[in-house]
């Protein structure tokens, strides 16, 4: 049985879970001195990202295996299970902690706090034998991994990642999250993405604090003033070249409802955690996933016609360059490579903030 300010210790670290512009779609309970409940919910009523809410069960899939690793630190050991009758949209996750005595620390421990993302350029160092071994044992059974690291191989994902976000800053749809999720003027924010993480200078954030005030402004600018191109080259392209490699996770079978998609986020954590212990800086690249999901699901996101042309155009070019199939289940596909730390970063609520129930 452990003590619940033991608890709340690995509580404290779970919470560190990665999850989509740091929404951090769960609450803790603490049910008893063995049993934490993760009450998860998803974004999708409001955040065209979230198909289907999978973008949160891979978040939730995140921080479950975060919470098992911290479990770890205190010698326990965690294991949890998706509570039946619950519905899509507020899963509830029990984890159960049972004292193991001489379980290891796992070595991924360290890293939970110090993993950040970093969307800047990065040196295009090629990855060593041992990091790509690494990464690519890290998700675990039932996914492989996919390397594009060659400067054509780069490029080509630049052009995909050029395309994608045009469909991204033109989707009328995409304008409430992109004006939601950004904190203007900061370098760090608990629950939103601080200004100086999201990867342009200065003189561009200015203006896309300005444009962004409205849609009328952003269609304005995006018509006649070719608005779309400085973010596209700052976040998209110019980042694209400058990495060691992109890193594409497949599954071998599609993931089945919310626990498939929350052991993806699993798979996901572990590439992240793992990134981070070989000396390696990540950014996720999702939303490319996120429009095929859409696209080979035959869901329309838009009421534009031309930004759905755009998404099945997309998901072609996805499919051609990875060289996979229409039916290939993806689960994660970032970018990775030696780079400074971050000076800026999102951080988090407090355990607090996240209970469900007084402390």
């Amino acid at each position: 049985m452990a003590s619940r300010e033991t608890l709340l210790k690995i509580l404290d670290l779970a919470r560190w879970a990665p999850s989509g512009d740091n929404t951090q779609p769960w609450r803790f309970e603490i049910v008893a001195d063995d049993h934490v409940a993760i009450h998860g919910h998803d974004t999708r009523e409001w955040c065209l990202y979230d198909f289907n809410g999978h973008a949160s069960h891979i978040a939730h899939g995140a921080l479950l295996e975060t919470l098992r690793i911290a479990a770890t630190g205190e010698g326990l050991a965690a294991s949890w299970t998706l509570r039946s009758g619950c519905p899509d949209k507020a899963p509830i996750y029990d984890v159960r902690l049972a004292a193991a005595p001489g379980i290891a620390a796992d070595p991924l421990l360290p890293f939970i706090e110090t993993r950040v993302v970093q969307r800047r350029p990065m040196r295009t160092t090629p990855l060593s034998d041992t990091q790509r071994a690494a990464l690519a044992a890290a998700p675990g059974a039932g996914y492989s991994v996919r390397f594009f690291e060659s400067g054509a191989a780069r490029r080509q994902v630049a052009g995909l990642l050029w395309r994608n976000a045009y469909l991204r800053l033109t989707c009328p749809e995409a304008y409430p999250v992109h004006k939601e999720i950004i904190e203007w003027r900061t370098r760090f924010s608990k629950d939103r993405i601080p200004e100086q993480a999201v990867g342009v200078d200065s003189a561009t954030a200015r203006l896309m604090e300005w444009v962004m005030a409205s849609w009328g402004r952003v269609q304005f600018f995006n018509k006649y003033l070719g608005g779309t191109l400085a973010p596209r080259v700052q976040l998209d392209y110019i980042p694209a070249i400058a990495c060691a490699a992109h890193v594409l996770v497949l599954a071998d079978t599609p993931a089945a409802g919310v626990e498939g998609h929350a052991r993806g986020g699993v798979a996901l954590q572990r590439l992240w955690l793992t990134a981070a212990s070989v000396g390696l800086h990540l950014q996720p690249e999702m939303t490319p996933l996120i429009f095929r999901w859409y696209a080979r699901a035959g869901q329309r996101f838009s009421a534009l016609p031309e930004i759905a042309r755009g998404a099945d155009a997309l998901a072609d070019e996805f499919e051609r360059i990875g060289g996979f199939g229409r039916d290939q289940a993806l689960t994660f596909f970032c970018r990775v490579g030696v780079c400074d730390t971050p000076h800026s970063r999102s951080l988090r609520k407090s355990v607090d903030e996240l209970m469900l129930s007084p402390r």
